[in-house]
């Protein structure tokens, strides 16, 4: 493959890194699809990586890299076998489709991505696992980054991921799309993982960037795919519904420098109008079904009440707080009472709202998270507890893995 002409100037490890961030879902999903075995499938991935990093400093970036890794990957796959002397005539033909580039057979799901979504969330695995390894073979998060977002040790995480890939093993299950009747044992996680990728992206856990689009696209084109397969399944929709609207605040929530900006500075003519169009429209088919808003479409008509809000003062808090209140009944967490009392304060004022915190605080229900010490440190400033706040914005900084999201911490702290 020949490489692009300036691509021996570029760093080839940030080059792969930013190449696996685009296209490692889907290198492993073909590689899956062509396997058979989610496990395998993330090792050979994983081994052309390895060999990118050696070859591309001497060679040069190819013009498409993705696929370089696929192809690589395929020809070890082809060596394994080989070398595990398991040359049957399933294995022959299943080589033979991988050095040719053949049509691939019918499937009622007809997205790689998709279908790899549904094999990491297969029953056969408990939901925590099904989550730990789909965000990490299809968002391709570090188990850092996983951990962060579930609230978990990374050990755990760790312990989750090579369980999972061990139990898919034993029970033989292959890289296929369920049969439709065999979705809804499945929904469930598969849309946990879709939004916890998409979510990600839209607050990244860690790293130098505020937002990763790549993992937000790529959540929400999943989720349009599935509301297009499940057309009566209203949380399908109200996943969809929340996704178009947080993203259109992309183009708002960074600076050019990539710094942060917060939703009350926001210039909300920069807001895309035909992604909240799109948003309100997949709300309303949400409730059209006579079922009820579920969780994701709670949360969406809440995203709905910013969206259309002309500024955050303007905002109708009182109506968030009931939307709140009704989520935390059918999907308590801490996460949602602490957003909560972030509506309640607000509405009503900070007073109210500390109490909820201090309540979260007391309960060790979000230990670790700066999210508990950020929203308690605004809530004291604005009660004229200055120093109590400052000490609880640095925490959270301290606690804080992103650097954009340290920044703005340490920021507020110095301006009390």
């Amino acid at each position: 493959m020949t490489p692009a002409p300036s691509s021996r100037r570029a760093d080839p490890r940030r080059t792969v890194d930013a190449v696996w961030r685009i296209e490692g879902a889907r290198v492993i999903a073909t590689l899956a699809r062509m396997t058979g075995d989610v496990g395998f499938a993330e090792e050979l991935a994983q081994e052309a990586v390895v060999e990118a990093l050696q070859s591309w400093p001497q060679q040069g970036v190819p013009r498409n890299a993705g696929s370089w890794l696929t192809t690589v990957a395929k020809r070890r796959a082809i060596d394994a076998w080989r070398r595990r002397e398991r040359l049957d005539e399933r294995y022959r033909l299943l080589a033979r489709g991988l050095a040719e580039s053949g049509e691939d057979e019918w499937q009622p799901i007809d997205d790689d991505v998709l279908r790899l979504v549904f094999t990491a969330c297969h029953p056969v695995l408990s939901r925590p696992a099904q989550i730990a390894l789909t965000l990490r073979v299809v968002g391709g998060l570090t188990t850092a980054e996983i951990a962060r977002m579930l609230l978990v040790p990374v050990a755990t995480v760790q312990a989750r991921i090579t369980r999972a890939k061990k139990t898919l093993a034993a029970a033989r299950v292959r890289f296929e799309a369920p049969d439709p009747n065999e979705w809804g044992e499945r929904l469930g996680a598969v849309l946990s993982v879709v939004y916890l990728v998409f979510t990600e992206g839209y607050a990244a856990t860690s790293g130098d960037r505020w937002i990763r689009p790549d993992l937000a696209n790529e959540a929400l084109r999943l989720g349009r795919v599935l509301a297009g397969l499940l057309p009566r399944e209203p949380e399908v929709h109200g996943l969809l519904a929340l996704m178009e609207f947080q993203a259109s605040r992309f183009a708002a929530r960074v600076r050019p420098d990539g710094t942060p900006v917060l939703l009350a500075d926001q210039d909300r003519t920069r807001w895309d109008r035909a992604q909240i169009a799109r948003g309100r429209a997949a709300l309303r088919r949400a409730g059209s079904t006579g079922r009820g808003l579920g969780p994701y479409g709670l949360q969406a008509a809440i995203a709905e009440c910013h969206a259309v809000a002309p500024s955050v003062a303007e905002t109708d808090w009182r109506r968030i707080v009931l939307l709140y209140e009704a989520l935390g009944r059918i999907a308590p967490s801490p996460v949602v009472e602490l957003n909560r009392a972030v509506a309640v304060s607000m509405a009503v004022g900070p007073a109210e709202a500390l109490r909820i915190v201090d309540r979260l605080a007391g309960e060790q229900a979000l230990r670790g998270s700066h999210l508990l010490p950020s929203v308690r440190g605004e809530l004291l400033a604005r009660l004229g507890r200055v120093e109590e706040a400052r000490a609880e914005l640095l925490a959270a900084a301290e606690l804080a893995a992103n650097r954009r999201e340290r920044s703005v911490l340490l920021e507020k702290a110095a301006g009390l």
